[in-house]
């Protein structure tokens, strides 16, 4: 959890600092400083140029979105932080949710909250078998703050969810209510992949050593799963750490502080993953079979634990990194392989949850990052996630407040200038 943003900053903006109550949304921890945060310029690499995209607004309404899909149909499901799948249909947000799995989760809070319904996916076999699958924050036993839990559904014939016939892929035990990661994607290999957070409280500090160097628990990982099975699931034979003694077997890759949402390229199948930082630094990596992300060595490129003189050899650094001078809480998205916005074609896009939204460009040597600005849409928006389309088309999802307590939410997709 981040405890401040550490910049320079006049003697009136600390006085406001100090006043200020530190919250959380959606993984993500935040300073309500509006007028200091949202307005910032930030500081992409030197010779980028700045890109302009229009955004025409799909629906409003919503309880802070978390993620959105696109069933085949015509229709766009999104999820709420509430626990509603909602459905938009013909440009109009249903009043009747999908699934309603409020009686699935601990309570959602209305404010400072990181917990409840998180992602959805569907399967690489929809169209034929109608299944999905989606992650939320069910109680636990005591001593824990809550399980994140990843759980199949399927549509009937008549196309409506059964509320009681989820089938529990699997659970993991989370001792704090924040860095729950909660993302789940299919890969180009049909596998399901998961995410999850260090396990929450600052600085990696529950177990011996924390939980991101510790390949005997499934926190600050990337999991890797194939859900075809009629129980439970099976672990794929190629998952890099198969067989070892002390190792998950489910781990795809490690060292992970909160990777909140990721992505695979359409077009190659590659991973990319953003994951939040504690005080100084967020980042996006290319996440690869069997890597360390460094978490809690290092916080980016920088040592963390400890401060000084740590050892990298092994580490994976990321592609691209920036300071909380810039913003707070970096938010993955999307590898652009749509029409509408040429300029951006096989470059990834990305935000931190203050509302710049950023892009990458692979230059062979490095990736490289720029701006890019976002017209027709509200100033100051939190933005909580990305979502794509079946044409490659990119959407922002985001919330005009800081928790779902109000329908603030809405969903914009990127169009053409």
């Amino acid at each position: 959890m981040k405890k401040q943003l550490q910049n320079k900053a006049t003697s009136k903006f600390l006085s406001v600092l100090r006043s200020v109550m530190v919250l959380c949304c959606l993984g993500l921890v935040v300073v309500l400083l509006p007028s200091y945060i949202s307005k910032k310029q930030s500081a992409p690499d030197a010779g980028l140029p700045a890109i302009t995209a229009k955004v025409q607004l799909i629906s409003d309404g919503l309880h802070s979105p978390t993620s959105v899909t696109f069933p085949g149909n015509g229709d766009v499901w999104v999820t709420e932080q509430t626990g509603f799948i909602r459905v938009i249909k013909n440009g109009k947000l249903l009043t009747d949710p999908l699934l309603d799995l409020r009686s699935k989760m601990i309570k959602v809070n209305g404010g400072y909250e990181e917990r409840g319904l998180l992602s959805i996916a569907l399967h690489p076999k929809f169209k034929f078998n109608k299944k999905f699958y989606v992650f939320y924050s069910a109680p636990a036993t005591a001593g824990l703050d809550h399980k994140g839990v990843v759980a199949e559904y399927q549509l009937t014939a008549k196309g409506t969810v059964d509320p009681n016939s989820g089938r529990v892929i699997l659970s993991i035990d989370e001792p704090e209510g924040n860095h729950n990661g909660g993302c789940i994607q299919f890969g180009h290999d049909g596998y399901l992949y998961i995410s999850s957070g260090d396990g929450g409280g600052q600085g990696d500090k529950h177990g011996e050593f924390g939980n991101g160097q510790n390949m005997n628990t499934w926190l600050g990982k990337i999991l890797r799963v194939n859900i075809n099975t009629k129980a439970g699931y099976l672990v794929p034979k190629s998952n890099p750490f198969v067989g070892k003694i002390g190792y998950k077997p489910e781990i795809w890759a490690y060292g992970f502080r909160n990777p909140y949402r990721f992505s695979f390229d359409k077009l190659t199948g590659q991973l990319f993953a953003g994951d939040v930082g504690q005080d100084l630094w967020e980042e996006v990596n290319i996440i690869k079979k069997g890597a360390n992300y460094g978490w809690k060595i290092v916080e980016g490129t920088h040592c963390y634990s400890p401060a000084t003189g740590c050892d990298i050899k092994g580490i994976t650094m990321p592609i691209t990194e920036y300071s909380h001078k810039e913003g707070i809480s970096v938010i993955g998205g999307y590898v652009y392989n749509g029409v509408q916005l040429p300029a951006l074609k096989g470059k990834y896009l990305f935000a931190d949850w203050i509302g710049q939204v950023y892009y990458l460009k692979n230059t062979g040597k490095a990736w490289q990052r720029g701006n890019i600005t976002l017209q027709n849409i509200p100033p100051n928006l939190k933005v909580l996630a990305f979502g794509e389309d079946e044409a490659g088309e990119v959407y922002v999802l985001t919330n005009a407040d800081i928790g779902p307590a109000n329908p603030k939410g809405a969903i914009y997709k990127m169009v053409r200038n």
